[in-house]
């Protein structure tokens, strides 16, 4: 009988050999040498729930994110989020979970948050609330005049490591370059944008698509 050593699977996933590590929140004693990602999902997932179904884009595929996210030494943290969660009272939240990974001695470095479109926005405001040069981020499809105006509005500004991903055919969201004028701030150390071109518009987050899962994980592993 084969033995396969699983730490925690949340939603039922499917547990397999590979010790995959899945969290809805931040583990009793983090082990210090380990990656911890945040993943924050798409809008439509406080809507449908983690099986959620776009008439235009097809099946979120949450829980094979999570999974594709949970390679060897990643620990991945994501919950769904009730229905119409307030970005700012859940970015203080997730806030206060990296705080706690903080103070049990776990790297900046080894943290990386990774928001897809609402869950991108939050992101942003984790970002600013942080403070922090050294933690990652990782966001996808967010950037437009509305999201930015709102950004501008309530004074958010990006620190830490930032990937930004989009799709070109995108209609909801695009480039981020416009925008970091008034979204700098001291404290962001790194900035950079990958376009993808799948044609998945929107869509291009809601499947574990190797073109942004692999700059993702890449980029949560940099030194």
């Amino acid at each position: 009988m084969r033995s396969c050593f699983i730490v925690l699977l949340v939603f039922g996933l499917s547990s397999n050999c590979f010790s995959q590590a899945i969290y809805s929140h931040v583990p009793p004693a983090p082990d210090t040498a380990k990656k911890y990602l945040f993943y924050l999902h798409g809008r439509i997932i406080e809507e449908q729930g983690v099986r959620a179904v776009s008439g235009k884009y097809g099946t979120y595929e949450y829980e094979e994110i999570l999974k594709a996210l949970a390679t060897p030494g990643n620990i991945v943290i994501s919950e769904p989020r009730p229905k119409d969660t307030e970005s700012l009272t859940y970015a203080a939240k997730v806030v206060a979970q990296i705080d706690t990974l903080l103070k049990a001695g776990v790297p900046p470095n080894n943290i990386t948050v990774i928001g897809a479109s609402k869950g991108g926005g939050i992101a942003v405001i984790v970002s600013s609330l942080l403070k922090n040069s050294q933690v990652k981020f990782v966001i996808m499809a967010i950037c437009n005049d509305e999201t930015a105006g709102f950004w501008k509005a309530q004074g958010v500004c990006l620190s830490g490591r930032i990937l930004y991903l989009f799709d070109t055919s995108d209609e909801l969201a695009g480039s981020c370059k416009a925008y970091l004028p008034f979204l700098k701030s001291n404290e962001l150390t790194e900035y950079k944008e990958i376009e993808i071109r799948l044609g998945q518009g929107h869509g291009v987050l809601y499947k574990p698509f190797k073109e942004w899962v692999m700059p993702t994980l890449e980029w949560a592993e940099k030194k």
